[in-house]
């Protein structure tokens, strides 16, 4: 187990190293001048040159990326070129936003696909079946930005159920703040439910045709005990591994539906760093969803050793 743990925390280290390098390269290739944005197009010359000198714009791109590196290394993640303010208080502002996005889609998302998973598992060939095969493969073809739209359109804008856009923050109001992220986490939780629902009916129904499960009924065991009992929880690895991968990248995917919904999260936060040339916190929150990932699929790994005894963590065989 310990061997396990450190030989994944110097991957981490490894994989988060050549991500910088990758972070930091895209972002100054860029096109734009931050200065230029800072200033804007009256500014003079002199004025542009010593603030890139100030802002360190002038170093070669080695020591800004091992200055960055450095100060990574410490907990600073810069100041902001807009405004100096600290990237790590805007992330701090940003992230929970985001993640009350993507824990409220990733809910919608479970709750629709197990049930969804299992009626069309166990009710093979019946009109169960092919309900939840259509919406599964209609919910992984409708991208979730048109369905954002559509949602809009048609429970705010014709039925006026809810807000077309906007963020209340949980600590004002929890039913006001879950009001308003309901049509956005449907949103992403419809395509993630489908992606799921087609992936834990294609293993368990595959688990169904195990031996084990034939004694079980065999023995009188009810369809309930042998389903959620025994099957499920044997065919529901596959399911974690691509929950786990969606969660995390609902961290980094909300861009289009956050700006859709005008909702102030961390999506929102990048769109607007790109278009202000804003290096220092664009370079922070795509590390942070970078090491949100890493951290994500560690946990991933130790999940499965508790659900499966069978996996070991010494070597990763099963």
């Amino acid at each position: 187990m310990l061997s396990f743990l450190l030989r994944r925390a110097g991957l981490m280290i490894v994989i988060l190293f050549f991500v910088s390098i990758i972070v930091f390269s895209l972002v100054n290739v860029l096109p734009g001048d931050p200065a230029l944005m800072i200033l804007g197009q009256e500014a003079t010359d002199e004025s542009l040159e010593a603030l890139r000198e100030d802002m360190g714009l002038n170093d070669p791109l080695v020591m800004q990326y091992f200055a960055w590196v450095g100060d990574l290394l410490q907990g600073d993640f810069g100041q902001s070129f807009r405004d100096n303010t600290e990237v790590s208080s805007l992330l701090a502002e940003k992230i929970p936003i985001t993640l009350q996005l993507t824990v409220m889609s990733f809910a919608i998302a479970v709750l629709i696909a197990i049930p969804a998973g299992v009626i069309s598992a166990t009710r093979k060939g019946t009109l169960w079946d092919s309900s939840a095969t259509l919406f599964a493969l209609s919910g992984v073809s409708l991208p979730p930005f048109w369905l954002g739209i559509l949602l809009i359109f048609i429970f705010a804008v014709t039925l006026g159920w809810f807000p077309p856009s906007g963020y209340v923050p949980i600590t004002e109001s929890v039913a006001q703040s879950l009001w308003y992220m309901l049509l956005p986490a449907v949103a992403l939780g419809v395509r993630l439910s489908a992606e799921l629902t087609r992936m834990l009916r294609s293993s368990l129904l595959e688990v169904l045709g195990s031996d084990y499960i034939r004694t079980g009924y065999a023995k009188g065991l009810l369809e309930r005990a042998v389903v959620y009992g025994h099957a499920l929880r044997n065919s529901i690895l596959p399911v974690i591994t691509v929950s786990a991968l969606q969660f995390a990248a609902f961290l980094g995917g909300t861009v289009i539906t956050e700006e859709i919904f005008n909702i102030p999260g961390l999506g929102q936060l990048l769109v607007t760093s790109i278009q202000t040339r804003d290096f220092p916190v664009l370079q922070g929150a795509v590390m942070f969803m970078a090491l949100a990932v890493i951290l994500i699929n560690f946990l991933t790994d130790v999940l499965y050793s508790i659900l499966d005894p069978r996996i070991k963590l010494t070597g990763g065989s099963q």
